[in-house]
């Protein structure tokens, strides 16, 4: 099997693809800067000869680990709203100089290079579900743009590799996912969720719950992600997300069934430029990889929650 380097590997989906690729024989390269990923995903593949980690930041430079490689997959960012609207410039830095980083290592060792973009490249969308081919609707200015941003030009960095050095660049738009690993301030809708009820806090929805969002358990976002590495269709972006469509009030309120808890719901103002509807349409995903979610929300979130009740102690 051909050695692999991730970037962000450390992270909460990069230390589940290492799990996935080592079980298939894959020696894996894992950098990360642990800025929001952690040592503690990652303990249990320390033992493992196939498995090495650098603790290094992707802007500083990677070019010169030591390969061959015969994939190169790019995950590192911030990319819960409360992380990267705290390093924005950071977040930023990551997406532009850290991408073409990346991209150098693909071009030194003539590797796959996969990019882990996201829907929050459509920004707050105007076509409902998103289709890969649907260019955005995107506040350059904004708060969440520091991260929107960084995902686009890092799409366009991609592409332009792939023009001009002839490099096997694959786009992946990751929606919604959630699952074991996810931090207890991650900031995101499930953890946030999971860890107030656990806790018998009130549980704090933005605006009125209304708007909408499609959760993908991480087990099925990896095998997407795994399929789109051995895919034959460089320079073309899929989404890989969940298209059950709900709103973040129905979500709150089956965290409250499933964790027994006793918690209200209360109400805080929405956050600027926070995307009303949110929804893969997956087709190309289905037609070029063979590839849907088979993990069923309820199912994911009992192991998401018996997860966290250990993290918390409960």
């Amino acid at each position: 099997m051909p050695a692999t380097l991730i970037t962000g590997g450390g992270g909460f989906i990069g230390s589940h693809i290492c799990d996935r690729l080592l079980s298939e024989g894959h020696k894996i390269t894992c950098v990360d800067n642990l800025v929001t990923g952690s040592r503690k995903n990652i303990r249990h593949l320390t033992a493992n000869a196939g498995f090495r980690f650098l603790e290094r930041d992707v802007v500083a430079g990677i070019e010169d680990i030591e390969g061959p490689f015969g994939y190169t997959l790019h995950f590192a960012s911030p990319a819960s709203p409360p992380d990267y609207l705290r390093i924005p410039i950071e977040t930023l830095l990551v997406g532009s100089i850290g991408t073409h980083k990346a991209l150098d290592v693909a071009v030194k060792n003539k590797a796959v290079f996969l990019m882990a973009s996201t829907s929050e490249i459509y920004g707050d969308p105007e076509i409902h579900p998103q289709q890969e081919s649907y260019w955005g609707n995107v506040n350059t200015i904004g708060p969440r743009s520091c991260y929107d941003e960084a995902k686009r030009y890092a799409e366009a960095a991609t592409m332009a590799y792939h023009r001009a050095l002839g490099v096997d660049a694959r786009i992946i738009r990751i929606f919604n996912t959630y699952g074991p690993r996810m931090r207890i301030n991650d900031g995101r809708a499930v953890a946030n969720f999971i860890c107030q009820a656990l806790k018998g806090e009130d549980i704090t929805v933005y605006g009125d719950g209304s708007q909408t969002r499609s959760f993908c358990f991480v087990s099925d976002l990896v095998d997407g992600i795994v399929r789109m590495m051995k895919s034959g269709s460089p320079g073309v972006p899929v989404n890989l997300g969940n298209p059950v469509e709900m709103t973040i009030l129905t979500l709150a309120g089956l965290v409250i069934k499933l964790t027994g808890s006793k918690s209200r719901i209360i109400h805080s103002p929405l956050p600027v430029d926070d995307p009303k509807k949110r929804k893969p349409d997956i087709s190309r995903a289905r037609v070029s990889l063979g590839w849907e979610p088979k993990i069923g929300l309820e199912e994911g979130l009992k192991q998401t929650i018996a997860y966290f009740k250990t993290e918390l102690g409960v």
